[in-house]
């Protein structure tokens, strides 16, 4: 099935955004690098005014459940990608595409949905077997934005 025209999502709404490396490929090396896309995702949330209601950083992908503009959020995730990837090919002596496609968004329905998405995201590395319950991994949380219109696009 093909994956559905950003054109045809709601201009503001909470979607679910992810995105992987390359052929599945490690996009954090370090705490240096996750430190540094951290950063930059915080960067970004201020820059377009986003809400985070849930973020994790997991070795090849990366999860946030973003409130937003639909123009905000492909501007600020094309810069966060951008950047990142930019720095990491810099840094690692590396050269070609870190992320192995463009970002994929899906909308949040309603409150129930966000609430299954944040649990969802929270608890990737327990899924993928990095620890043993959420709070213990060290590169997930929730950054809440400048302005948050609504709970959930209607």
């Amino acid at each position: 099935m093909a994956r559905r025209p950003r054109s045809l999502l709601p201009s503001f709404g909470i979607y679910h955004v992810t995105a992987r490396g390359v052929d599945r490929c490690e996009i954090y090396r370090d705490s240096d690098d996750l430190e540094f896309f951290l950063a930059l995702l915080r960067n970004v949330r201020a820059r377009e005014q986003y809400g985070i209601h849930a973020f994790c950083l997991m070795p090849n992908h990366y999860h946030a459940i973003i409130e937003s503009t639909i123009e905000g959020l492909s501007t600020g995730i094309h810069r966060l990608n951008g950047i990142y990837a930019q720095r990491f090919n810099e840094r690692h002596d590396r050269v070609g595409h870190l992320f192995q496609s463009r970002f994929h968004a899906q909308v949040i329905r309603d409150d129930q949905h966000l609430a299954n998405a944040c649990e969802y995201v929270w608890n990737n590395p327990v899924r993928a077997g990095l620890c043993t319950e959420a709070h213990e991994w060290d590169w997930s949380g929730r950054l809440p934005g400048a302005r948050l219109r609504s709970r959930v696009h209607g």
